[in-house]
């Protein structure tokens, strides 16, 4: 199957620049797939549309601010990285734009008055030590939100607040699981109501996720591994719900891809684990029953992931109806729900 198989035109107005004036103020595009059909409502009808005693699991990671911008001790020249997986408390591997230009020994001065140097060359990847510890507690003061790069500015203070879930609680994530960026306290209080279950696991959100596929058959593309955790109470719950019959709905294609990733028999794998599973059509689901997703960029293993739930034909369609329907597509976009 080749990568241009996922690909769709998306005029660039309907890419969301900005959150919602409030959180959970989106449209939701309901997919059945029994039907094949597709229904337009608000996130906040949710509780309404999911089966009482339907279990949804969410990804709880937060959001580093893993973007550090400096300079060039030699040139002054600006330069932005992302900072990927810490090795230890100075040094980082990190993703660097234009990497050829970063050598080995290249010397920068960031803000908060540190200094870093390339160590290594790793493909498009540098490793980087620091003359200063650099945590998250220091990326919180001098660190900035990593926006994704089709969101065409820079971060401002509400991203802060607004690129992360209101669960958010285990920090470690380069990108936020942004499916959960539609829930409240409020909608999750309703949904509570409805009898509807909530859980939540960890997956560290990391370049498994977000790196485009380059190449040209989906099959040779290799996902990076990221790490992903589930406590023995959620595990139990999970279990129990699937032994029950009743609805599991993941939250994101994180939590898909966790879930699918621990799944071994009847049962969850307990702890901290990794997965570079990659999801894309022929692959026989083992946990899930549904998928609260948003809508997702062309030829990402993500478009690849819901195809291979609810069909490549359906969802492309799907993707061709919401932007008739003038849906805000992309990580503060709208969202679908494929049941």
């Amino acid at each position: 199957m080749k990568r241009a198989d996922f690909s769709f035109e998306l005029p660039e107005q309907l890419i969301a620049q900005f959150p919602p004036e409030q959180r959970g103020q989106s449209r939701l595009m309901v997919l059945d797939r029994a039907r094949g059909s597709r229904r337009h409502h608000w996130v906040r009808d949710l509780p309404e549309l999911l089966e009482p005693g339907s279990l949804l699991v969410f990804n709880n990671s937060r959001v580093r601010k893993a973007r550090i911008r400096g300079v060039s001790r030699a040139s002054g020249a600006s330069v932005e990285l992302l900072l990927v997986t810490k090795l230890d408390e100075w040094t980082w591997k990190a993703l660097v734009p234009r990497a050829r230009r970063r050598r080995s020994g290249s010397r920068y001065l960031f803000e908060g008055g540190i200094e870093g140097e390339i160590t290594e060359e790793a493909g498009a990847f540098r490793i980087i030590r620091f003359d200063h510890p650099v945590g998250d507690a220091w990326l919180e003061v001098h660190g900035h939100i990593p926006l994704p790069p089709y969101i065409k500015r820079r971060d401002l203070p509400t991203d802060s607040e607004r690129y992360q879930t209101v669960y958010a609680a285990s920090p470690g994530s380069a990108a936020a699981p942004t499916a959960g960026l539609h829930f409240t306290h409020e909608l999750l209080s309703q949904l509570a109501e409805r009898g509807i279950e909530t859980a939540f696991i960890t997956l560290q959100v990391g370049l498994g996720t977000f790196l485009p596929v380059r190449t040209e058959h989906i099959e040779d593309h290799a996902m990076h591994e990221e790490v992903f955790s589930i406590d023995e109470p959620t595990a139990c719950r999970i279990e129990q719900a699937k032994a029950e019959g009743r609805k599991l709905i993941a939250v994101g294609t994180t939590s898909v891809r966790t879930l699918e990733s621990a799944w071994h028999g009847e049962a969850l794998v307990r702890g901290t684990g990794t997965t570079s599973i990659f999801i894309y059509p022929g692959y026989s689901f083992k946990v899930i029953d549904g998928i609260f997703t948003n809508f997702h960029t062309p030829e990402s293993t993500l478009l690849m992931l819901v195809s291979a739930f609810a069909g490549r034909e359906y969802i492309l369609a799907s993707y061709a109806e919401a932007i008739r329907e003038g849906y805000r597509f992309f990580s503060y976009g709208d969202a679908m729900v494929l049941l």
